[in-house]
């Protein structure tokens, strides 16, 4: 006999179960999230947030350690050293290796940051036309483009998604969620205002794919931009104010799954939810 796919009422009982649950301190220890949490200044937060959202991919160890020698290269003060770093200090960021992101990335990155502050205003500007974000795709292409506004290597393009050309857009939508969502469970730094809760779209990565999919909220099996934009509208018909709440509890759902935690294992919503099934959420 076919399994019911979950109501949603149920998804959203779920989700909201493992929102309570996880978002908390406690998610932040093994996150790149405890890099920009840990400066006390809005400027240095958001500076090197971005840093960190930029190399997060590959093992979240190694990413955490990376972020934090980013940190110790702009002699722990990223905001200072951004806008007034002459030649000297630039010349050492040439030590900086993360994967395929390297010091010829980092001294663009820091170049272009700066630029972002004298002709936009800062980084959360940078997102914005008129003042507003509207679209998130179309945004975050905007972003883009006002970032290689300046002299650059082609090489480092790659290391800024571009949803308009199909990307997932994850590490900055990632950054987004850090800097909007509010800081009232000690995760996200609501450092934003300009860019609404609502506006947001999901950082899509494997464990977050894979129990959306799981679930039904999510059909397409590709990780693309039109993934996102399903997911995000599924999750926004559970809490059309801050979907990407939800976020916080598909990851942690998946790679608590991942690490064979009996408690996702025998979870109702993964017994009853066949991966075909359509949840109807509308």
């Amino acid at each position: 006999m076919p399994r019911a796919p979950l109501s949603p009422a149920d998804l959203r009982a779920l989700l909201e179960d493992a929102y309570e649950r996880f978002a908390r301190p406690a998610f932040i220890t093994d996150d790149p999230i405890q890099v920009p949490r840990a400066f006390a200044k809005r400027e240095d937060a958001e500076a090197i947030g971005f840093l960190t959202a930029t190399i997060a991919w590959g093992q979240r160890k190694t990413i955490i350690a990376n972020a934090w020698k980013l940190v110790r290269l702009m002699d722990e003060a990223p905001h200072d050293f951004i806008r007034h770093a002459g030649p000297a200090d630039l010349d050492r960021l040439d030590r900086f290796v993360h994967r395929t992101f390297n010091g010829i990335d980092l001294r663009h990155f820091v170049l272009a940051l700066r630029h972002l502050h004298a002709a936009h205003g800062g980084l959360e500007g940078a997102f914005l036309a008129n003042g507003a974000f509207g679209d998130a795709g179309t945004a975050i292409a905007r972003f883009k483009e006002r970032f290689f506004a300046i002299p650059h290597a082609a090489r480092t393009r790659k290391h800024v998604a571009d949803p308009l050309r199909g990307s997932n857009a994850k590490r900055i939508n990632m950054y987004l969620r850090w800097m909007v969502r509010p800081a009232d469970r000690g995760v996200d730094l609501g450092l934003w205002e300009r860019i609404p809760a609502s506006a947001l779209h999901v950082p899509l990565d494997v464990h977050t794919g894979r129990v959306a999919r799981e679930l039904g909220l999510l059909h397409r099996s590709q990780d693309d931009w039109k993934s996102v934009v399903e997911l995000t509208e599924a999750l926004r018909r559970l809490d059309p104010q801050d979907p990407i709440k939800y976020d916080i509890a598909l990851f942690a759902l998946g790679v608590e799954g991942k690490a064979g935690d009996q408690r996702w294992k025998t979870t109702r919503a993964v017994r009853t939810a066949p991966r075909s099934s359509v949840a109807r959420t509308r």
